[in-house]
């Protein structure tokens, strides 16, 4: 088959595009106020584009009733945010100017929740993050593996999950899913780069993908995109040590590190130039930008019943505090109706 799809197994693309789906599907509870008022207009024809995004989700092959559409499977941790002294600049967020109790789970891409961790086809990893604010609020991050998101919009996302359902490994190609990689090269790049398998989740970056708007004590407004980067550096397998590592070597090396010392990341900001778009989160800006470090996330220990916290935990992007605003991208509002839909579901079984 002489197309660019002839290095890559699309089989497991497919399975690999699953994970895509993280995004839009994780469970999570979400906070409907956190929407601009600017978009009220939009917000019939965005809950149909969520519920076509969901619906669809919801056949492709391995999501399993009971639990979440992706990122199946995944590890519950506890730890710290101790904020730089730069981070209250940038925003007034409480979390920015004291130290302050984090919840983060870990994840594989996959629907399935036995999918090995050494399998090309689990990324992109998963990183979501609860901080718990002084006044008994909270606060979330959701990052994955992948500097850039696989589309540039909910329509784009929508035709991605079409043709992932429809794609039959048993017909000839050229594929559906191979069609839509083929005329979207930036996520054919997607599928490809999270083949990769990390030596640790304490070695993986991991992005946030959507932009926000940091406000300061004086009012002044600036966006950025989160960046979590490990402090022991990002590190990766070769196919021949992932094919030799155990199927849960990523949560047993997690624990085995958490034993004997903390793991740590830096929180960064990254701030966009002038002619960088804001309204696309698959654009991925330079790494020559200007960043602000924003502090140290800790992870510290295991939750101690890290089964039941998953089936409760539940993390959405608009689940903002006061210095963090949405700004003009339209995923995050997006993503959080599906995962509203998400959480009903695996609620229901």
């Amino acid at each position: 088959m002489n197309t660019p799809f002839t290095k890559v197994n699309l089989i497991g693309t497919g399975a690999a595009l699953l994970g895509v789906s993280t995004l839009l599907a994780a469970a999570a509870v979400v906070n409907v106020h956190a929407a601009p008022k600017e978009r009220s207009d939009r917000s019939q024809s965005d809950s149909d584009l969520a519920q076509q995004i969901f619906d669809t989700m919801i056949q492709v092959h391995g999501v399993k009733d009971g639990f979440r559409p992706v990122h199946a499977k995944g590890i519950v941790c506890e730890g710290t945010f101790e904020p730089s002294a730069a981070a209250s600049t940038l925003s007034k967020a409480a979390h920015f100017k004291g130290s302050v109790p984090v919840t983060v789970r870990f994840s594989d891409g996959s629907p399935e929740p036995a999918i090995p961790d050494t399998s090309p086809n689990a990324g992109p990893r998963g990183m979501a993050i609860r901080f718990k604010l002084p006044d008994g609020g909270q606060t979330d991050i959701i990052a994955m593996s992948h500097n850039g998101f696989v589309v540039g919009s909910g329509e784009e996302f929508l035709d991605l999950q079409k043709s992932i359902v429809a794609t039959d490994p048993s017909k000839p190609h050229p594929w559906p899913v191979e069609a839509f990689l083929g005329a979207h090269p930036l996520a054919l790049k997607f599928v490809v780069d999270n083949r990769a398998v990390p030596v640790s989740f304490a070695t993986q970056s991991f992005f946030a993908n959507d932009a926000f708007v940091f406000v300061n004590d004086k009012g002044v407004k600036q966006a950025g995109r989160y960046k979590i980067l490990p402090v022991a550096g990002q590190h990766s397998l070769s196919d021949t040590a992932a094919k030799a590592k155990p199927d849960n070597f990523l949560i047993e090396d997690l624990k085995t590190r958490l034993a004997s010392k903390s793991v740590k990341y830096r929180l960064v900001v990254q701030l966009p130039n002038s002619d960088d778009a804001t309204k696309d989160p698959s654009l991925v800006w330079p790494d020559d930008h200007k960043t602000v470090d924003m502090g140290t996330i800790s992870i510290t220990s295991v939750t101690a019943d890290s089964d039941s916290a998953e089936k409760t935990l539940a993390f959405t992007p608009t689940n903002l505090t006061d210095g963090i605003e949405l700004s003009d991208y339209p995923f995050p509002a997006l993503r959080a109706s599906v995962y509203a839909l998400s959480v009903s579901r695996r609620q229901q079984k």
